[in-house]
């Protein structure tokens, strides 16, 4: 086609968008045509004669021309990002007339550059203003009955520093998983057509549409797939690439294939290939000898990315934010009941003061105050957990937290009548706390740190509680087992004859990281090392401060290999609330890396993988997050350091705090070892590590789970340490000079019976077991429960099982019979009388030995 006349073009001005310019200009001299030779693909072509790669090859003699339809594509592939400042096409008679010129960084997420309305065909020449790695013309309308059709799709630019990768010759996707959406016989598996034999192949059933894919274990830059079809072959497909496995983009649609072996170019980035059928050529289904996935050298799709936003499910308000309230009620009203449910929720609430508010808190909803002090952040009203959707039994209102802000409570006492794995951190209560829920119904508690109550706190019906570094004003009761350590008014040690175990200061401690505001900037607050502290760590702060772009804000549908290249690149993780399935271990290795979770963010190890290792380095933070056993069993879901780790991390230790572990309840979930930590000088500070006794995929073998916390690094120390239910030993520690602040347990409620925990002529295994290796262990504050409601005549030789050394001393040591629902014959090895009764009476050691 002849160029168009200015004057016909201006006839038009009224329906233009974009008025394409006439007589083209010769690009800046600085601007090289970028397009030329690179890889182009297209969402169809009209024929073998016209494929999509004619349009970029230079000679206005070719072209690429499209199937008779609107929805149609054409792009390149400029080989690296790069500044794109014009956009040339040269139509054929076929031309559009509406289309858009968009760019995308990795062919999945597009851009719109320029959109042109009424075009005439001819040369459009456009000025253009963007960057991107692939740049491509969308169709919207055709101005004739044939497709879209061009000589020449030029763009100009200039190019970034990185070199175009040359696209492999070797097959990425050989021995890679595979799956199908179903297969002919067993003869016929979907990894047929990825083990790299000619011999063997994948067979769908004999129905439209079917698809195949392969994992290709991490993102890749996708440049050629190659196919080789049986005689069952398809006559119409498309071929498929996705980051995540459930979100596909369209790399190529084909029809009228005729089988055989066939190559086809394509450009686009992901991690999983797909193959999908959409008309059969035959009677048959769809059969491929092979499929061949390749990728540019490069084949990573970049490098991961740190900071952005934080994901759909963070709520961050300020005081001025419409209908707040309303925001509190609608996610309570969702997870006020929803113990196993999906939904993961965190409110930041911007600095400033907050009039007439109450936070009801529910399963996996948490609340943190955006400044860098508590009182940074005010609320004049309440956060408020209590048990109404439990008929008032607050002893599963587990998995939720509040942290880092004030509360002024609108009656003078502000309630927190929670269970386990329920932490109140870096809190300022300007009144009262009342730990039961309304009516004094049972609790099971609990857990305060690095808080300032300024009144009284009431634990009522609460069973046992720790705090940790604080200040209250007053303590009036407990139940069973209250310990303090560095809490300024904690009442005095009365074991004797009371609940109260109390030290004077903290040994070792270092407050968890949280999210502030730095002006508009997120940032990550890093707290020192404490030694021997005794009240809060504000408003002195000794820490560091970290940017988020430092932190790879993982969001729902990350992949495990994404996660791990980020760490790879130096990035810590900040994940936001979600469920994570991984199908690879986590792999922290760099010192100092922080690992930080929202919401009661959750990891679910698929295929038997171990969640999460971390190496033998100093200052790793793990800390507000949960790990979830998979269906397939796990051998450790939580690993610090690897078998023999013997490093000296004394003086910049790693931590672990609010991480929390679960086999079962949610469904079935299998796993040998659930934490062990094999460094040396961990702090584990507060955790709850369970074995669930009541929801879905709960059984003696169906959730199985023999050890919870196994200690082989010498000189560990727990500060609030929750370990129930596991079919062996709660906690074995092998390491020395191991010690524990707070220790509570009950003992797995379905043992059948007790030839079923009997092991070297001891009927039940110790909840709490300190190998006779052990020179040096001291604990305080410890407390074994025992339920035994699968076989009620059971008793349990100890609660507590210890070498009889000078060095290995146990302080303020408890068992107790639930109603009589089994009982225990002694407290520690075969000292301390036997519970009895169903009055639920502790039986107690002030000081073991």
């Amino acid at each position: 086609m002849g160029l168009r006349s200015l004057g016909v073009a201006l006839a038009s001005t009224a329906a233009l968008i974009t008025l394409p310019v006439v007589a083209p200009p010769p690009a800046l001299a600085a601007d090289a045509n970028l397009s030329q030779g690179r890889t182009a693909t297209s969402s169809s072509t009209e024929n073998a004669a016209t494929p999509a790669t004619a349009a970029v090859d230079g000679d206005t003699a070719t072209r690429w021309s499209s199937a008779a339809t609107d929805d149609q594509w054409l792009q390149v592939d400029l080989g690296a990002t790069a500044s794109i400042s014009q956009v040339v096409l040269n139509w054929e008679a076929a031309y559009a007339a509406d289309y858009k010129i968009q760019v995308s960084s990795d062919a999945h997420a597009w851009s719109d550059l320029r959109t042109v309305n009424g075009g005439d065909g001819g040369t459009d020449t456009l000025a253009v203003s963007g960057q991107g790695r692939y740049v491509r013309m969308q169709g919207i309308h055709r101005a004739t009955p044939w497709g879209y059709s061009l000589w020449e799709f030029q763009v100009f630019g200039t190019p970034g520093t990185t070199q175009p990768a040359t696209c492999s010759t070797a097959n990425s996707a050989q021995g890679k998983a595979a799956s199908a959406s179903s297969t002919e016989n067993a003869d016929t598996p979907a990894s047929a057509a990825f083990d790299g034999n000619d011999g063997t192949r994948w067979s769908s059933q004999a129905a439209d549409p079917q698809w195949l894919r392969v994992d290709l274990g991490s993102s890749q830059d996708i440049c050629k797939i190659d196919l080789n079809w049986e005689a069952a072959y398809g006559r119409d497909f498309q071929l498929q690439a996705s980051a995540d496995g459930q979100t596909w983009a369209t790399l190529k649609t084909v029809t009228g294939a005729t089988g055989g072996r066939a190559s086809y170019d394509v450009s686009g980035t992901g991690r999983y290939v797909r193959v999908l059928g959409t008309a059969r050529a035959t009677a048959w289904g769809y059969s491929l000898w092979e499929v061949a996935v390749h990728t540019t050298s490069g084949g990573t799709g970049g490098p991961v990315q740190g900071g952005g936003d934080l994901g759909p499910n963070v709520i961050v308000v300020d005081p001025s934010t419409p209908n707040l309230q309303q925001k509190f009620d609608q996610v309570f009203a969702q997870q006020e009941s929803a113990q196993f449910g999906s939904g993961r929720y965190q409110f930041l609430l911007k600095p400033g003061t907050y009039n007439g508010i109450n936070a009801q808190l529910g399963f996996y909803t948490s609340i943190s105050g955006l400044g860098l002090n508590p009182d940074d952040t005010q609320i004049n009203g309440d956060i408020t957990v209590d048990a109404g959707w439990f008929n008032g039994n607050a002893t599963q209102n587990f998995w939720r937290s509040a942290e880092n802000l004030a509360i002024t409570p609108s009656n003078g006492t502000d309630r927190w009548a929670v269970a386990q794995a329920a932490p109140f951190r870096r809190i300022h209560v300007k009144g009262g706390l009342n730990l039961a829920p309304n009516g004094y119904g049972w609790a099971s508690g609990g857990y305060i740190a690095d808080s300032k109550i300024d009144g009284t706190v009431g634990p009522y019906s609460q069973q046992q509680w720790y705090t940790r570094d604080s200040s209250v004003g007053g303590w009036t009761n407990g139940v069973w087992n209250m310990t303090f350590t560095g809490v300024q008014g904690a009442p005095a040690t009365n074991f004797d004859t009371g609940p109260y175990t109390t030290l004077d200061t903290t040994p070792i401690s270092r407050e968890k990281p949280f999210l502030y505001l730095d002006g508009n900037a997120y940032k990550v607050f890093v707290p020192a090392k404490r030694t021997n502290a005794r009240g809060v760590s504000w408003p002195a702060n000794a820490g560091t401060s970290l940017p988020l772009d430092q932190f790879y804000v993982v969001k729902p549908g990350a992949t495990a290999a994404t996660i791990n290249t980020a760490l790879a690149q130096g990035l810590n993780l900040l994940f936001t609330p979600g469920v994570y399935h991984l199908d690879q271990t986590i792999d922290v290795t760099r010192p100092d890396t922080v690992v930080l979770g929202l919401g009661l963010a959750t990891l679910v190890p698929d295929g038997g993988v171990n969640a999460m290792h971390v190496a033998d380095v100093d200052g790793v933070r793990l800390a507000g997050f949960l790990i979830d056993a998979g269906a397939t069993r796990s051998d450790t879901l939580l690993r610090i350091g690897p078998a023999g780790a013997a490093a000296d991390h004394s003086a910049n230790p790693t931590t672990m705090q609010d991480v929390f572990i679960r086999i079962g309840g949610a469904g079935p979930g299998l796993a040998t070892n659930s934490v062990v930590v094999n460094s040396d000088d961990v702090v584990v500070d507060h955790t709850w590590i369970w074995r669930a006794d009541h929801g879905e995929g709960v059984g003696w073998e169906t959730n199985r789970a023999d050890y919870g916390l196994v200690v082989n690094g010498d000189d560990v120390l727990t500060t609030g340490l929750f370990v129930e239910h596991f079919n062996k030993y709660d906690v074995l520690w092998n390491g020395e000079r191991g010690r524990t602040i707070f220790f509570q347990n009950e003992k797995a409620y379905d043992a059948p019976n007790a030839a079923a925990i009997t092991h070297d002529g001891i009927v039940g295994y110790a909840a709490y077991k300190v190998a006779d290796t052990v020179a040096v262990h001291e604990a305080w504050g410890l407390g074994s429960y025992c339920n035994y409601t699968s076989d009620p005549s059971i008793v349990q030789r100890h609660g507590f099982q210890v070498p009889v050394k000078p060095g290995v001393k146990l302080h303020s040591i408890q068992v107790i019979s639930l109603g009589g629902k089994g009982q225990y014959a002694h407290v520690v090895n075969d000292t301390g009388a036997p519970t009895s009764g169903t009055d639920t009476i502790p039986s107690k050691i002030t000081q073991f030995p």
